[in-house]
């Protein structure tokens, strides 16, 4: 090969792998294809060298490796589509020729060695291949040769090559190597290649046995395969390629490029820097097991090593500042906190439902101990610093036999994590919310806190004073009097003496050990040397100043008698200046500990300073054993050699306790902070800004009375509220005149609103809402804490002197301590001032101004919108949130609703699953909620939750696999049972929570406090009430039931016996609360789902010991993580809620509680909007199926018309609706299976399956045929003579005139010759039947109408009738009804009671008339005089039965024959209708003068010439011009139905949407007459808007409706036109002739028009079917133009030409319903199917009573209360006039059969609507049913306010 062409080669490659060019991956492009690339990478000198191994004689010149290389010519000008880099040992693969993944068989093994990047051609496929094998066990470095080679090209793929057969700890060397190298990033493109001898069988099933194997594969992502050493199997290679192509193509990126490779090395900078030295410090660092118990270990050459102690453990002196930084990096690396330090760790990321909980109590990895240490600390877990550790790498008992690297144990521990560097650098990482969240927790758990913290990457001395803001202490002090008084306050403030531990020099005993005895013997407050899981090497605690505080508890055996601070300075408090000055310089007594006192010592200056101090010193001498000697007054010194520590911990208590008796210096927290050599938290600028905002708020407050505050700051929110709240339930409690009553206390809680609205946005309020609207993110977080934390402080002084004003009456008599106990709890109450006050009071202005706004139009003064939004907000980010106010025991909807709409707003709909809580007061509810997700629900005790609040916890991703919502939402509450209200709050009001909580919850946790049995009496009756109230109404939550305080929970007899216990007691209270609430169960699990083994958990008491020193107890805290789990696994079956579902849950609860009777009252408005849902998807489906069933009609009744079809046949609509129905179906199925509420639509999908079916079987009724014999035979007739006619003139007569007299003269003829054995058909006398068939069933005419008994006359006899033998017109037939029905009698006789019977008697009778009209076959047969006697039969025989049943009164046969005339004369239009289409269709004569212009034209054709063809063709479009018009019409029906219900508004919905439209209309008309057709008679109301409105559609939507007729004319002649055409083709293929090809025409429009082949004859003469065809399509535009003409206005249809016109559609779609109307007030029951189960009926809205003539008996007072005000009342009512029983209408449904259908709940929501309209029509009303609005019936004076614009807006 020439060097020009080499060296273009080279050039070619070069540029293909420029480094700036991206990494590309083309796997499908080519199959694998390998060559050589030589100059891919430079080769070091360290590469020369290991070429210079091989003999000079193989060494080849550039040119002869290039002949090598390019033995193929295809790689010319290409790039490698797949990079890969072989690593491993040099005998995990042969390197010989015919190794297909190393290049071509004759390329020698020595070329194959070489370490070089090369590209091979394997079937023109472009492949490089990096082979790196032995490159671990070389002198290659990383610098030179690997970060050079990923830069110049990326890898794609890594094949960790590892021959089966060596140890396991070979394997991971390999892997551990290839992470070193290049990071675990490295993973993801890495394939593990177990390779064999060629000779050995292995499979990948051998592999799957060896665990350890499975464990290293799993790091690479399972990705593995077995090859062969030669790798020469084409198989193999192909597999192996494949398996590439799967990695690569799931990567993104798709390869490992220099940016990840240059991330991997700065990560490690730090590690590599300082690697080599920092082996050797830990080898010098590491300590022997004979360490002396000085702590100083002897190296060989004699140096001296001091091992500094840092509680308990050792750390090494005057490491270099950068290996310890290298380390701490380390120690970060490990613990999986490396990014941490820059991006902190926040609250968010640990108080949330995630996986990181679930196993907490099982040991963990190092990377995991960090969280782990976070979520037990959050669980009151004081054993999280005691973390087992789980050893990644441990190998099994056998392996080890072979591993010659074994290790000790006790060195293997000592390079585990240390506690306190678990701690320490959580605490560096974490944002300062979440230190102060750590901290607090430290503190619950007893535990020593960081006070001052060097920071071991900046080594300044942070002071943490923010952290220790939230910490409260609680202790009783004793004075010398043996006096004891209870102090309790936020740590920060507490001013106590400080006790200072220090040590100088290296020391043999453990000071931390010395402090912990010295506190409390039982507890380790200071981690120390000899607490679990410590290490000899610590990190992060040198120099850290711990804190603690001994609390006394008020008994005889208090260490101290008052508290007392221990400060722990750790390490060597010589080479800590500043911390150990700034203790001594703050302590009351300092404590030193040191080997020995020895002049000449570097300690020895510190002693002589503290000793010259007036503050008292003792010295601890480790090497000496003394007593406790004082050398001078405050001096002492004590040994510690072989001394008991417990002699040592009471003598050194002993001096203590001494010099704290004296008068001495006291420490506080915040003096911590002045000092100028600290770096204090709070002084981060964002911190500052809160506090700032928040000091102006707490400094308007400090000179003020703090009972006095909220009523002058918080206004709204005090007696204004409680009133407002009070007025509110007393509406649901209403007695007398109930509407003026009510009008009355919502004219006064509006004026209290007024009132707020004047009174709100106070200085405190504007300020507080400024500064969340303003503030950043991070300031707003610490301006909430500190609004918090100042106003704690604020009141903590005053609220504790009231508690113990408490306590001490509670003691005296129990009549005397009454009413101050109550005052005092009135002060608390007034005096408790915190931040859930401010919130509040937000709620209260933002219902103020929205109530104020509601009443003005929507005008307000201020836009409040924002105030949901903030408060929102602050639930989002984890602030708990009041659900309900406990002190006005109220909950503020309007508020809640608000900030429950803003939140969805954020979040969208989420789901979320409600968790509530409900026990006896202080039992421990808030602090299980608290320890068991993090809450911040108030713990305190005595009465700290006050109402209910909710908190969102949110599920992390990881976990929203396993769960079906996104939040749980936490509902805490306060205790039952609470001692401060006794006296003024009822057990109503525990019931009243516990079954709004109940309620509330999807899973409720019932709290039980110890063993006490009558608290859990009371308990469990509550909880089980409220349990079967939700059974009643259909709800059904979950409970678990957890008992506190337990004594030995480990004891399973006992246990059992616990539950076998409560499970009685479960039953027992089943049955008492059974009797109450009218139900029948008899054992708790009739009630809800309980499992007594699964749902009762035990609790061990909260603390290990006595307050205030004890720590929480362990066996508390996974007593919390076992019910966590118990709570999730339940959850996870669960879908939840959504949150505007939990918004109508809480609403629903509510509004029924507020009632005396909560199951009567509950409903559940939901659920009614699902239901209303699902009504409108019912409409739309039978919509589908009723349009298309009526083209299916349309076309059957083609096929009929065209003699195709004789039968109609079930199977056959079955067949046609089939594909309609399974899309129906789908579409339901859909619905129910994928509605966001499918768990509560799921109770209706059966029934509204069956009725879809019923739906589906009622269209599916068969079609009658209509033959018409006789008139295809007078047309042939007449074609023919009219033929025979034009052939005789067609050449002697040319004059029109002449011809037209011709026709006529003959036409009479013909019409009278075929005719003549054809009787004509008659009109008819319907009236004069009716009055014949009324004489022949003997009724006469009198002038009365009806008399009240059947033996006593009341009315006057002289009252007379015409004569009965009068033919009365329609008007007059008319006019006798309506005297009929509505001047029955004077008012005074007959009731209104009387008159509603008989209207709906002579309704029922006009209906069924109407149906038995509809039944006869009039149009096909004609009318006969048999159906107006069947009618007037039927109208004798109802009013019969009538009387029958109500014997009170009887008819006058006058009555009897207006009705059977008013009927008759309904009946008989329809009759009269019916009679002339069957005339016009069958009468001979009619018919025929029809047709005559039609043969006078084909006889005018014949006579001018024309031929067969193009008569025929005109006779064939004449007759499709009338089809074509019947079909347009007929399709348009259907398609302007379907358009109206989907653009036209009142259509556009269920029957509910056409009701609000037609409450509009009539008031809009203000028509009274309308108004009671529609209250009275609805359903004829709604018939009559349907047929008006679309009629007015028709003429104002004109544009649409052309457009609708214009398409279906169209799409009719395209029909013909098609059919036309495919006849002819038919034809001339088959040599046919007209008659066939008039059948093909009529077979092709069978299902479009009407045309029947045999209405033509005699044209057998045509042959030339395109001139036929042509002729047609020519007279068809003609007869298409004159179609279009015809109905080219909308007011030329002619609705009688519609076979279903589109009104009759719709009336049927919306008028087959139900339409039972309200006994009380005439609502209409809203349901969309007749029938419906259940069968209650219902109504969104009742009416004024009064508007259906309710009275007051023996009075004309209207009863005008409204159905649903009333049944909320102790009143009575009759449910009819005659009746003399009177019932409650609370029990209503037990007054008949009429009321026991219907369901009314007490609802304030009415519509004003009504008001209006009573006002409006106040005297037509009165003229109506002879009533008065006066007395108990007055109007309110409010209602007159209504306007009917309002009225109007109101149905909106």
């Amino acid at each position: 090969m020439e060097t020009g062409e080499n060296k273009e080669m080279e050039t070619e490659t070069e540029d293909a792998l420029d480094p700036s060019s991206e990494c590309t991956y083309q796997g499908e492009e080519h199959q694998l294809f390998l060559q050589l690339e030589p100059e891919a990478l430079d080769i070091t000198d360290s590469e020369s060298q290991h070429s210079d191994q091989q003999d000079d004689k193989t060494t080849k010149t550039d040119e002869e490796k290039t002949e090598i290389t390019t033995s193929s010519n295809f790689a010319q000008s290409m790039t490698p589509v797949l990079t890969i880099a072989l690593i491993g040992g040099t005998d995990s693969m042969e390197i010989e020729s015919g190794n297909l993944l190393l290049g071509q068989d004759d390329l020698p093994a020595a070329e194959l060695s070489q370490i070089a990047p090369r590209m091979y051609d394997l079937s023109g496929r472009c492949v490089s291949v990096i082979n790196m094998l032995g490159l671990q066990s070389s002198e290659l470095t990383q610098e030179n040769h690997i970060g050079p080679l990923v830069h110049k090209q990326g890898i794609n793929a890594v094949l960790l090559l590892l021959p089966l057969g060596q140890h396991i700890d070979e394997f991971k060397m390999g892997v551990g190597w290839l992470e070193r190298m290049l990071g675990e990033g490295a993973l993801a493109f890495t394939i593990i290649v177990f390779t064999h001898k060629n000779d050995q069988d292995f499979g990948l099933g051998d592999l799957k046995d060896n665990n350890d194997l499975m464990d290293l594969t799993e790091m690479c992502g399972n990705r593995y395969l077995t090859c062969k050493k030669s790798m020469n199997d084409p198989t193999e290679i192909s597999t192996l390629l494949e398996q590439i192509d799967l990695m690569v193509s799931e990567n993104d990126p798709c390869c490992y490029t220099g940016e990840m490779y240059d991330e991997e090395i700065r990560k490690q900078q730090l590690k590599t820097d300082w690697g080599d030295r920092s082996q050797s410090e830990e080898k010098t660092a590491s300590v022997p097991d004979d360490l002396p118990e000085d702590g100083v270990a002897n190296k060989e050459k004699g140096e001296e090593k001091i091992l500094e102690e840092i509680g308990g453990s050792l750390i090494e002196k005057n490491i270099p500042e950068n290996i310890q930084l290298a380390k701490v990096v380390e120690l970060m690396c490990r613990l999986h906190l490396q990014d941490k330090y820059q991006d902190k760790l926040t609250t968010a990321d640990f108080l949330n439902i995630g996986s990181s909980a679930q196993h907490q109590h099982e040991p963990q990895t190092e990377n995991k101990l960090a969280h782990t240490f976070l979520q037990r600390l959050l669980m009151l877990d004081y054993r999280a610093r005691y973390i087992p550790v789980r050893d990644e790498n441990k190998e099994s008992a056998f392996d080890a036999l072979f591993n010659k690297n074994t290790v000790s144990g006790d060195l293997k521990r000592n390079t585990h994590v240390h506690p306190m560097d678990v701690q320490m650098a959580v605490f560096h990482c974490s944002d300062s919310f979440l230190r102060q969240f750590m901290v607090t927790k430290l503190s619950l758990c007893q535990y020593a806190l960081p006070l001052l913290v060097p920071n071991p990457f900046t080594k300044e001395i942070e002071c943490p004073l923010w952290t220790f803001r939230q910490i409260r202490k609680t202790w009783k002090s004793t004075n010398d009097s043996n006096v004891v008084t209870s102090q309790s306050m936020p740590i920060y403030k507490a001013e106590t003496p400080m006790v200072s531990f220090f040590r100088l020099g290296s020391v043999s005993s453990s000071k931390s050990q010395l402090m912990s005895n010295l506190i409390n013997q039982r507890h380790s407050t200071f981690f120390h040397r000899h607490c679990p899981g410590s290490s000899k090497t610590c990190l992060l605690m040198d120099g850290v100043v711990e804190i603690a505080w001994y609390c006394p508890a008020g008994k005889p055996n208090d260490i101290f008698t008052d508290c007392v601070a221990f400060c722990n300075l750790h390490g060597d408090a010589i080479a800590k200046e500043i911390q150990r000055d700034r203790l001594i310089e703050k302590a009351s007594v300092n404590v030193i500990l040191l080997p020995s006192l020895g002049k000449g010592d570097k300690s020895m200056a510190i002693v002589q300073e503290l000793f010259k101090s007036s503050k008292p010193l003792i010295c601890l001498l480790t090497e000496e054993d003394s007593v406790a000697t004082e050398i001078k007054k405050g001096k002492y010194k004590m040994g510690l050699r072989d001394r008991n520590q417990s002699d040592v911990s009471e003598e050194l208590k002993r001096i203590i306790r001494n010099n704290l008796s004296r008068p001495c210096c006291s420490f506080k927290l915040e003096d911590m902070a002045e000092y100028s050599g600290f770096r204090v938290d709070e002084d981060d600028e964002d911190c500052q800004v809160g506090k700032t905002n928040a000091l102006q708020i707490t400094d308007l407050l400090k000179e003020m009375e703090l009972s006095k505050i909220k009523e002058k700051f918080l206004p709204c929110q005090g007696s204004l509220w409680h009133d407002w709240c009070q007025k509110n339930k007393d509406l649901y409690r209403l007695q007398g005149n109930l509407e003026m009553e009510r009008s009355k206390i919502q004219h006064e809680m509006m004026q209290i609103r007024h009132h707020q609205h004047q009174v709100a946005f106070t200085e405190l309020m504007q300020m507080f809402i400024t500064s969340l609207r303003s503030l950043g993110e991070k300031e707003k977080s610490y301006f909430l804490k500190w609004v918090g934390i100042l106003l704690d402080d604020l009141s903590a002084d005053e609220l504790s002197d009231l508690h113990h004003k408490y306590d001490e009456k509670w003691s005296e008599q129990l009549k005397m301590r009454q009413m101050e106990l109550e005052e005092i709890s009135e002060k608390l109450q007034a005096a408790t001032f915190g931040f859930e006050h401010i919130l509040r009071e937000m709620g209260q202005i933002y219902e103020a101004h929205a109530s104020v706004a509601r009443q003005s139009k929507g005008e307000s003064e201020v836009t409040v919108s924002y105030l949901p939004e903030l408060a929102a907000e602050l639930m989002i980010s984890g602030h708990p949130m009041e659900l309900m106010d406990g002190d006005a025991a109220h909950v503020p909807l309007m508020w809640i609703n608000g900030v429950l709409d803003e939140v969805i707003k954020k979040l969208g709909d989420q789901r979320v699953f409600v968790l509530s809580i409900l026990g006896i007061q202080s039992t421990g509810k808030s602090t299980m909620l608290n320890a068991m997700f993090g809450l911040q629900f108030a713990v305190s005790a005595g009465r700290c939750t006050r109402g209910a609040f909710m908190q969102l916890v949110k599920v992390t991703e990881e976990m929203k696999d396993d769960f079906r919502f996104d939040y749980v939402l936490v509902v805490d509450t306060e205790g039952l049972r609470a001692l401060e209200l006794a006296g003024k709050a009822t057990v109503h009001h525990d019931n009243e929570l516990a079954t709004f909580v109940i309620g509330l919850g999807n899973m409720t946790l019932i709290n039980i406090f110890g063993e006490n049995p009558a608290e859990m009496q009371d308990i469990i009756q509550i909880a089980v009430q409220a349990f079967m109230r939700m059974k009643k109404v259909n709800l059904s939550p979950s409970c678990v039931f957890v008992h506190q305080n337990v004594g030995d929970i480990t004891a399973g007899e006992k246990n059992m016996e616990g539950k076998r216990r409560l499970q009685d007691k479960l039953d027992e209270m089943t049955q008492l609360a059974a009797k109450e609430e009218d139900s029948n169960a008899e054992c708790f699990s009739d009630v809800i789902a309980f499992d007594i083994q699964r749902d009762v958990k035990y609790f061990s008491q909260l603390w290990e010991g006595s307050p205030p020193m004890a720590p929480p107890n362990p066996c508390y805290s996974e007593n919390v993580q076992e019910l966590r789990k118990t709570i999730l696994s339940k959850t996870s079956r669960s879908f939840g809620m959504t949150l505007s579902q939990f918004k109508s849950s809480i609403q629903d609860l509510w509004n029924a509680l507020l009632n005396e009777n909560f199951v009567f009252s509950f409903k559940n408005t939901l659920e009614i909007a699902v239901y209303r849902k699902l009504e409108i998807q019912y409409g739309k489906w039978i919509w589908a199926l009723r349009s298309a069933m009526l083209t299916i009609e349309n076309q059957l009744h083609n096929r009929i018309e065209n003699g195709k079809l004789h039968r109609v046949e079930r199977h056959y609509l079955v067949e046609e609706m089939r594909k309609t129905r399974e899309e129906v179906d789908k579409s339901m199925e859909k619905y129910f299976d994928e509605d966001r509420d499918k768990e509560m639509l799921i109770q209706w999908r059966g029934r509204f399956e069956t009725k879809m079916c019923e739906f589906d079987d009622e269209l599916q009724r068969d079609a009658r045929k209509k033959l018409d014999d006789k008139k295809t035979q007078y047309e042939n007739k007449l074609f023919q003579k009219s033929k025979e006619l034009a052939s005789k003139l067609k050449d002697k007569a040319k004059d029109e005139k002449q011809l037209e007299n011709e026709f006529n003269t003959l036409w009479g003829v013909w019409v009278a010759e075929l005719t003549n054995d054809t009787p004509s058909i008659m009109d008819i006398n319907i009236l004069d039947d009716v009055t014949c068939i009324l004489g022949e069933i003997g009724y006469e005419f009198y002038s009365n109408y009806a008399i009240v008994s059947k033996h006593q006359d009341l009315f006057n006899d002289d009252q007379h009738s015409r004569d009965a033998q009068r033919k009365p017109n329609n008007d007059q037939l008319k006019k006798n009804y309506n005297k009929t029905i509505d001047q029955i009698g004077p008012s005074n006789i007959l009731t209104y009671t009387d008159q509603e019977l008989i209207r709906a008697f002579t309704n029922d009778v006009d209906k069924q008339s109407q149906k038995i009209i509809e039944t006869k076959p009039i149009e096909n047969m004609g009318y006969n005089d048999s159906y107006m006697q069947e009618i007037a039969t039927h109208v004798k025989e109802s009013v019969k039965e009538f009387e029958s049943k109500f014997r009170k009164y009887a008819f006058k046969k006058e009555f009897t024959i207006d009705l059977s005339l008013y009927v008759c004369e309904l009946a008989g239009s329809k009759l009269a209708d019916s009679h002339s289409k069957f005339r016009s269709n069958n009468d001979a004569l009619t018919y025929l003068e029809q047709k005559r212009p039609q043969y006078n034209k084909i006889f005018k054709r014949y006579c001018k010439g024309s031929s067969s063809a193009a008569v025929l063709g005109e006779l064939i479009c004449n007759t499709l011009k009338e089809s074509i018009v019947q079909a347009v019409y007929d399709q348009t029906a259907i398609d302007l139905a379907g358009e109206m219900q989907l653009s036209h508004p009142p259509f556009s919905g269920n029957r509910s949407n056409m009701e609000k439209h037609i409450l509009i209309s009539l008031a809009e008309k203000e028509n009274f007459d309308k108004f009671m057709t529609y209250i009275h008679n609805p359903r004829k109301h709604f018939e009559k808007f349907i047929r008006e409105d679309v009629e007015k559609y028709m003429l104002t939507e004109r544009s649409k409706v052309l457009a609708l007729i214009e398409g279906n004319i169209t799409a009719k002649e395209q029909r013909v036109s098609h059919a036309v055409h495919t006849a002819t083709k038919t034809v001339k293929n088959r040599n046919g002739d007209t008659n066939m090809w008039l059948r093909e025409l009529s077979s092709a429009l069978k299902d479009e028009l009407k045309f029947a082949e045999n209405h033509f004859s005699d044209f057998c003469d045509i042959t030339d079917f395109d001139f036929l065809e042509e002729e047609v399509r020519k007279d068809l535009a003609n007869r298409i133009i004159e179609i279009n003409r015809s109905l080219s206005n909308v007011s030329l249809l002619d609705m009688k030409q519609f076979r279903e016109r589109p009104d009759e559609i719709l009336i049927k779609h919306f008028c087959d319903c139900c339409w039972v109307q309200c006994p009380f007030c005439k609502a209409i029951c809203t349901n969309t199917m007749e029938g419906h189960k259940p069968k209650d009926h219902n109504v969104p809205f009742h009416r004024s009573k009064g508007i259906k003539g309710m009275h007051f008996r023996y009075t004309v007072e209207f009863s005008i209360d409204f159905c649903t005000t009333s049944v909320a009342s102790n009143g009575r009512f009759y449910p009819s006039h005659e009746s003399k029983d009177k019932h409650l209408w609370k029990e209503y449904r037990k007054a008949g059969p009429r009321f026991a259908d219907w369901s009314i709940t007490p609802d304030l929501s009415e519509l004003p609507y009504w008001k209006w309209f009573v006002c409006r029509f106040q005297e037509d009303l009165e003229r109506y049913y002879d009533l008065k609005f006066q007395g108990r019936g007055e109007i309110p004076i409010e209602w007159r306010k209504f306007t009917k614009e309002q009225a109007i807006e109101s149905l909106k």
